[in-house]
């Protein structure tokens, strides 16, 4: 685990590169990019020489399979969006290399019935080639963003230390983030935020199974720690819902996000007006996807931190039977202050919150401490090592008893 390789040189993959210059557990870190010009300056701005920057077009799988035998890396963390998860996937199982992403292989909803019944759920194709990486004895760790990532090894950490039963595992997000000078500037991919929040949310429950909702459905007041306060939270589709039940003994799994009323009117004109579509149309003779283009007149993320304030949360809210046999609610949160993220490494809290995670987990990987084979989620392994390197980065989790949501 000495050579690794970051495909994706926007902000979560700048970012992560800027987490891992503090430590020394790997030899050489490549970020690759389809614009060798931005991994190049990326890698030139840390100042690292353990660091670079090249190219490779993440969209063709011989290209990437090519990309990772020449550099003779050890492992790939996907920093790309979750298009391109398949091809980078499949070269990383093809190379033997092992792969690490924060955001699963897309759903595709139910063709006749999407607001009840699930089609395809986050992350099946990749669990489909569990086996094939268990045989060949590669670990592929999906998921190991703050959302889905931290968020799953909280649930872990509650079941292994708190919990003699769960109830409920409920992940929930919300921040007070501002940005000044835009009306409208998300912090986090505009395309990947329009797939999950768009998408029909997924819910598991123990007697029921999987079954989906209206986006935007079942509206709660969560209070958030960190002076961030209650805030309207809604059913989003996450990956947290598949990967919990896989290995936590538990009743429910629910995701709800805090978007707030105008981003969620945003993102309902957008839908209205045909604008979060993949498909290309042609406009004047070119091809382009409706949701590029709403990508490409909005900000990049990566570039708000010096206008953005405030602090973002993740957390998972457990409730049921603690250990000592009486009833439990526990808030299982991280929080990430803008200010201080951009004093420690220049990047905005959103990204820098998402890109720390598998940066801690490279390391446990590298160390031995974290080790497996097959397509796993950060519930199949002890969470207590995660936690405690977090807290080593300078960025501890936090806990907070409550007897009720909110």
């Amino acid at each position: 685990m000495r050579r690794i390789a970051i495909i994706g040189a926007g902000g979560v993959g700048a970012a992560a590169a800027a987490i891992a210059r503090h430590r020394d557990f790997f030899e050489q870190l490549t970020l690759a990019d389809i614009d060798v010009t931005r991994a190049a300056r990326v890698a030139a701005q840390l100042g690292d020489e353990r660091m670079a920057g090249t190219a490779v077009d993440a969209s063709a799988r011989n290209k990437v399979a090519a990309f990772l035998r020449d550099g003779r890396f050890d492992a790939v963390l996907n920093a790309g969006d979750p298009r391109l998860n398949p091809p980078i996937f499949a070269a990383a199982r093809e190379i033997g290399v092992t792969y690490l992403d924060m955001a699963m292989t897309l759903s595709r909803p139910h063709p006749t019935d999407p607001y009840r019944r699930p089609g395809e759920l986050l992350g099946a194709e990749q669990f489909a080639a569990d086996e094939d990486w268990r045989r060949a004895g590669l670990l592929a760790l999906v998921g190991i963003g703050v959302e889905p990532g931290l968020s799953d090894v909280f649930a872990r950490h509650a079941a292994d230390t708190m919990f003699s039963s769960i109830d409920e595992v409920a992940v929930r997000d919300g921040a007070n983030l501002t940005v000044s000078g835009n009306d409208f500037a998300p912090s986090f991919s505009i395309w990947t935020t329009i797939e999950e929040c768009l998408n029909p949310p997924l819910i598991w429950e123990r007697d029921r199974g999987f079954f989906t909702t209206e986006p935007f459905s079942d509206p709660e007041t969560f209070v958030f720690p960190g002076g961030i306060g209650p805030i309207e939270c809604v059913n989003v589709e996450h990956e947290e819902v598949v990967l919990v039940p896989r290995w936590i003994d538990c009743r429910r799994v629910t995701f709800k996000y805090g978007l707030g009323s105008e981003f969620i009117e945003v993102l309902q004109v957008l839908h209205k007006l045909g604008l979060d579509g993949t498909d290309p149309v042609t406009v004047r003779g070119m091809q382009v996807s409706p949701r590029d283009v709403v990508a490409a007149v909005l900000p990049d993320p990566a570039t708000l931190g010096d206008r953005m304030s405030g602090v973002t949360c993740a957390g998972t809210f457990v409730t049921g039977t603690g250990s000592d046999g009486r009833p439990r609610a526990t808030y299982l949160y991280h929080l990430a202050d803008n200010q201080e993220t951009m004093a420690r490494d220049g990047c905005q809290a959103v990204v820098w919150q998402t890109a720390i995670n598998p940066i801690v987990a490279l390391e446990l990987l590298a160390e031995g401490v974290w080790s497996g084979a097959g397509v796993l989620g950060p519930e199949a392994f002890d969470a207590a090592p995660f936690l405690e390197l977090l807290a080593q980065y300078g960025s501890p989790h936090g806990s907070e008893e409550r007897l009720s949501v909110g």
